[in-house]
């Protein structure tokens, strides 16, 4: 706010020097600038010297009122309260009268000029002043959001604002404060729950390995030399470890489908929103790296399922195929197949071995390919769990080294 003062007072400055300077020059030119009368005087002191005094006409003639030759009196000089102007012709002075047009006159011009600087000024002003209004002043009371958002303080609302430049701004930051609240509040909730679930498999587990511990221990010692109560003790040692199979199948379990909390909102849109979406942001970040994009023919129809999460999905594969493709193509088509269309994402360059494309919408897993990069191996597995959220299916394919990856919707 302070840069934008000074920006102020440094265009009302301006403007001061502006109107001043033009003044200065308006005034200082005044007499060299050319008035009318005197171009009229000229013209009749040649018709003059031409045609002589008596064949002289003024008709036609806008400023000059009267001619009159010097008698050599001392009244040919008294013009009362008319401009005259002198002229020497052919060795004999004459006096011409004339009046001043005021509509031309230069006061009438400086009185113009300023009232045109006048306006632009106050509507340079005007702009400035709405600008610090209605943009940098309410822009300055939440500037310091973001920066309370990093430090976590999450509980503390955002002002509502009815301001329709940052009015939609300031609502989808109060929205995102709300959603990291509440992911925050769904973390510890989970967070607990797991603490609570590996201490009571933990202490369920202790039972069967505590017989199992005691049964290997008298095997071990040859307690046992009837072979009926050998395969007995053998057998209980195989429920017992059925059992802590089953304890960490329940925790292996837990840790896979609790840790994500997908909420999908199943509705309906078109599916050139959805292209147009994705479309204009990847060919300008594609276009960046060089990296051929393109889209393909397809006919608009009405799909089901979440957009904003639709939107999640095919970023995530475009995602996946800029990082492990070789950056040369990357292309989108559609197909329509039983009543569902198809959006199937293709880029060269696939170096993941066909054994392990069945693993790759597991969550956790990361390929052979992906040593070199980045992730959690989340990305797709996210995504299958969002399609089959809404109704839809995802799978992917390795066709002449290119990986294709395609988008199954239910068309409404």
């Amino acid at each position: 706010m302070k840069s934008f003062n000074r920006i102020f007072a440094a265009v009302i400055l301006g403007i001061v020097l502006i109107f001043t300077l033009s003044n200065i020059y308006l005034q200082s030119n005044g007499d060299s600038s050319g008035r009318p009368y005197r171009v009229e005087i000229n013209r009749i002191a040649e018709e003059i010297r031409q045609n002589g005094y008596e064949n002289t006409d003024l008709y036609g003639y806008k400023y000059v009122t009267d001619i009159q030759r010097s008698d050599g009196s001392d009244s040919f000089f008294d013009g009362g309260s008319s401009d005259y102007a002198v002229r020497e012709i052919n060795g004999e002075i004459y006096r011409f009268d004339y009046v001043i047009d005021p509509s031309k006159s230069d006061s009438a011009i400086i009185i113009r000029v300023n009232i045109i600087l006048a306006v632009m000024s106050a509507l340079i002003l005007a702009v400035m002043i709405f600008i610090k209004l209605k943009i940098l002043r309410p822009f300055e009371s939440f500037r310091d959001i973001p920066y309370e958002l990093s430090k976590g303080n999450l509980t503390a609302p955002v002002k509502e604002s009815k301001n329709r430049f940052f009015g939609k701004f300031l609502w989808g930051v109060d929205l995102l404060r709300e959603n990291m609240e509440e992911q925050k509040k769904r973390e510890l909730d989970l967070q607990r729950d797991k603490k609570t679930l590996i201490l009571s498999v933990s202490h369920d587990i202790k039972t069967p390995l505590s017989a199992i511990k005691l049964y290997s221990k008298a095997l071990s010692k040859g307690l046992y030399k009837d072979k009926e109560k050998q395969l007995e003790i053998a057998e209980s040692i195989n429920e017992k470890a059925d059992e802590i199979e089953e304890f960490l199948s329940e925790i292996i379990s837990a840790s896979r489908d609790d840790f994500l909390n997908l909420e999908v909102n199943c509705g309906e849109f078109y599916l050139s929103e959805l292209v147009s979406k994705i479309s204009v942001y990847y060919k300008e970040k594609l276009s960046l790296v060089h990296t051929d994009f393109s889209v393909g023919h397809y006919y608009d129809c009405i799909l089901k399922g979440d957009f904003d999460r639709s939107i999640e999905v095919l970023q995530n594969v475009i995602e996946n195929a800029v990082k492990y493709g070789d950056g040369h193509k990357i292309e989108i088509s559609f197909s329509e197949e039983d009543g569902c269309q198809l959006i199937t994402v293709r880029n060269s360059g696939s170096t993941l071995p066909e054994t392990e494309l069945p693993h790759i919408f597991d969550s956790f897993w990361r390929g052979s390919n992906a040593e070199k990069s980045q992730g959690s191996g989340l990305g797709l597995y996210i995504c299958r769990q969002l399609m089959r959220k809404m109704n839809g299916e995802i799978f992917a394919e390795i066709q002449n080294e290119y990986m294709t990856v395609s988008t199954v919707f239910l068309k409404a």
